[in-house]
């Protein structure tokens, strides 16, 4: 299985629920570097697994959606503890739907999988990682 990786970050502030997070149940804010793996098990045409700048360009605009926002106040995230791990979930669907619709460029219907891992802190990090659907 081939891969690439592109790395970014995002800024938000927000709580979370129940007495197992203690203090960050309080409002908070919370810096993520975000890496994103894309998979497949054949190269493209022209040799890669997906185009970089395409990959990093998009995930840039998914976490534009989230940077410098309280979580707390998105009505799409609204009813949900926004945890590293459904933070991992959610920016892996939503590249998932930029994919399918062809925002990566043709060759991207291609990839086979992705993992989407958030770095809370250097000694902590959550992923969320799937197939592709076809």
């Amino acid at each position: 299985m081939y891969s690439v990786g592109v790395r970014d970050h995002f800024m938000i502030a927000h709580s979370l629920s129940g007495e197992a997070f203690g203090p960050a149940q309080r409002l908070h804010g919370a810096t993520f570097i975000v890496d994103v793996e894309f998979r497949r098990a054949q190269l493209d045409e022209l040799g890669i697994v997906v185009d970089i700048a395409l990959a990093t360009r998009v995930l840039q605009q998914i976490l534009g959606q989230l940077n410098y926002r309280n979580l707390d106040s998105e009505p799409e995230l609204a009813g949900h503890n926004t945890t590293t791990e459904f933070l991992a979930r959610t920016i892996f669907e939503r590249l998932a739907a930029r994919i399918r619709g062809g925002e990566l460029g043709a060759a991207a219907l291609g990839l086979q999988s992705l993992r989407v891992t958030l770095h809370e802190s250097h000694v902590a990090w959550a992923s969320y990682d799937a197939a592709l659907a076809q």
